[in-house]
C-alpha cells in the first residue's frame, strides 16, 4: 500500500502553488485539507526549488514551518519537511517532524551528523543539477540509470560508515528539471522504477506531480497537468513505487482505492 504524501510549499515563488500558502492561516488550511482528502503524509517546502527560485536564508525557513509545528503539533499529523539545511532540519526534529526530504542527497556533513542522532526517516533524492536548484540543461538519459544506481550505491555507503541506518533510508530517483530539459529522463525511471527498486531493496519515493515533462508531453501549462499527473502516479503505484509525493490528494487517493477494489475481488 503506497503512502500518499501531500504537498505543502510555503514559498513565494514555487512553479505552480507559489505565495498561494505563504500565510499562516492559509498553510495551516492547507494542510488539514490534504489530510482529510486522503494524505498519510504533508512534505512541508519553505524554499522552492524550481530553476527560478530565489534561495532564503535557514532563518526565513524555520519562520516560515514555525507556525505549522505550532498548530498541527496535537494533530498526530505524520510531517515531512522538505529542506537541505542542516539548521533547519534539526529545528523540524526537534519539533516533531518524522521524515527529512532532501533534495540534494544529504550531501552536506552537518546534515548528517544531525540525522545520526535521531531516529527520522530520510528521504535522498538523485540530482543532476550540482546546486539545490533544477536545472532546464537538455542532457541524454543514455547513462541515466547507471548515474543513478551509482549515486544512490555512493550514499548508503557513506551514511553506513557514519552509522545511520539503511532501514531509516528512502529513495528518490529524481524528477523532471531535476533530471534534464527533456522528457526523456523522466519518463526512462518512471518505466524503469521496478528495476530501481529490485537493486537496492529499499522503498521508493516519487514525485510527478505538475512537473515540466508533464507539460512537455501534453503541451499544457502547469494548471492543466492534473491528469497526465495522474497517469504518473498511477503508474508508479502499479510498480509499487513505497511514497507518491503529489499535489492532487484527493483524485489519486481515490485512485488507489479502486485500483485495490478492483485487486480484491476473487
Amino acid at each position: 500500500m503506497a503512502n500518499i504524501v501531500g504537498i505543502l510549499n510555503i514559498t513565494s515563488d514555487s512553479f505552480s502553488d507559489g505565495g498561494l500558502f505563504l500565510e499562516p492561516i492559509n498553510s495551516i488550511k492547507k494542510a488539514r485539507s490534504l489530510i482529510t482528502e486522503g494524505a498519510n503524509w504533508l512534505d512541508i517546502g519553505a524554499e522552492a526549488s524550481n530553476p527560478d527560485g530565489k534561495k532564503i536564508s535557514a532563518q526565513t525557513e524555520i519562520k516560515r514551518l514555525t507556525h505549522i509545528f505550532e498548530a498541527l503539533q496535537s494533530e498526530q499529523i505524520q510531517i515531512s519537511i522538505d529542506t537541505y539545511k542542516p539548521e533547519v532540519m534539526k529545528y523540524a526534529i526537534q519539533h516533531g517532524a518524522k521524515m527529512i526530504n532532501d533534495i540534494t542527497g544529504l550531501r552536506n556533513l552537518k546534515a548528517i551528523d544531525i540525522l545520526c542522532n535521531s531516529k527520522v526517516q530520510i528521504v535522498i533524492m538523485f540530482a543532476r543539477n550540482k546546486h539545490p536548484r533544477a536545472e532546464k540543461t537538455i542532457r541524454s538519459y543514455d547513462t541515466l540509470l547507471d548515474e543513478i544506481k551509482t549515486f544512490f550505491e555512493e550514499r548508503l555507503n557513506t551514511f553506513r560508515q557514519a552509522g545511520i541506518s539503511t532501514e531509516r533510508i528512502i529513495l528518490d530517483p529524481g524528477m523532471g528539471f531535476f533530471l534534464g530539459g527533456s522528457p526523456e529522463p523522466s519518463l526512462r525511471v518512471l518505466k524503469n522504477i521496478r528495476v530501481l527498486k529490485k537493486c537496492f531493496n529499499r522503498p521508493l519515493f516519487i514525485s510527478t506531480s505538475r512537473k515540466s515533462f508533464i507539460g512537455a508531453i501534453l503541451n499544457r501549462p502547469v494548471q492543466g497537468r492534473t491528469y497526465g499527473t495522474l497517469a504518473t502516479e498511477i503508474w508508479a503505484y502499479l510498480q509499487g513505487v513505497d511514497y507518491i509525493r503529489t499535489h492532487n490528494v484527493k483524485a489519486l487517493s481515490d485512485a488507489v482505492k479502486m485500483l485495490n477494489a478492483i485487486q480484491k475481488i476473487d
